[in-house]
């Protein structure tokens, strides 16, 4: 089921992060590779292979925007708190169940109210403006992909313009105007690349920490999950990234039931 959420905080944040990346790629393909490797094979694979990564990089950011987190559907009939206690009053599904005073209803173990997406979600770790949507049982893959991908060409551009200053161009321009707004985008790129890269790889952080503890950011906060019994971290990684091969898991593609081939790795509890 897609989504969108109209949120004018997740639609800045949205155009922020795509302006950026696109910014990248004019600065690494204009100011770098056609200014320091033009003519050259490096530079057709450079244009590439950065450019590959950043189609999956809003590809994965598609996906977690527009996918379902894992929102709890509203009930036809909404829970009367006054009978809820009587003998005559609504009974959970299960034992393990609670109740959202918000949505008015029993919800699954795990799933928490989010009040800007005003849904409870399952497996909610936290709502990111970054991608207008709430990380959750069923998106948090994309959200970590598209993470990853962000480190990754923050890196790949820092290198490139690194390369371009060590390097000795001889067929480079020589005008001075040139050579200076080369020097202006590639700092502001390596200011932008170091910027967004610590960001990342401080979420990417906590992100896999909550994963192989199995407790999600919101459960760290609500002290909920320390009593869970603990699980083997392959199968922790394979509740967010599937079943399929772990090769698998760096793309944004489902890698769950659709996997056609038998798994080589166990991830049975």
């Amino acid at each position: 089921m897609a989504i969108f959420r109209k949120d004018p905080c997740g639609f800045f944040c949205i155009l922020m992060t795509y302006g950026a990346v696109l910014y990248a790629d004019y600065v690494v393909v204009r100011w770098i590779i056609l200014q320091t490797m033009q003519g050259s094979l490096w530079g057709s694979v450079h244009v590439f292979l950065f450019n590959t990564i950043i189609l999956l990089l809003f590809l994965s950011h598609a996906r977690a925007v527009f996918s379902d987190p894992g929102i709890v559907p509203l009930p036809t009939h909404r829970i009367e708190f006054s009978d809820s206690h009587s003998d005559g009053g609504s009974i959970a599904p299960r034992e393990d169940w609670t109740i959202c005073t918000r949505c008015e209803m029993y919800r699954p173990p795990r799933a928490h109210h989010c009040r800007i997406c005003k849904h409870c979600i399952r497996k909610m770790d936290h709502h990111c403006p970054w991608i207008n949507n709430c990380v959750g049982e069923r998106n948090q893959k994309y959200f970590i992909q598209f993470l990853l991908y962000v480190g990754l060409l923050s890196m790949y551009a820092v290198c490139l313009v690194a390369w371009s200053w060590y390097t000795d161009c001889q067929g480079c321009a020589k005008e001075l105007m040139i050579r200076q707004t080369r020097i202006l985008h590639s700092v502001l790129l390596v200011m932008e690349s170091f910027l967004f890269g610590m960001f990342v790889i401080a979420i990417g952080c906590d992100q896999f920490e909550a994963i192989l503890s199995d407790e999600t950011m919101v459960e760290q906060v609500k002290k909920q999950g320390s009593f869970r019994p603990r699980k083997p971290k392959l199968a922790l990684l394979a509740e967010v990234f599937g079943r399929g091969h772990p090769v698998m898991w760096v793309f944004p593609c489902e890698t769950g039931q659709r996997y056609t081939v038998e798994p080589i790795l166990n991830y049975d509890v």
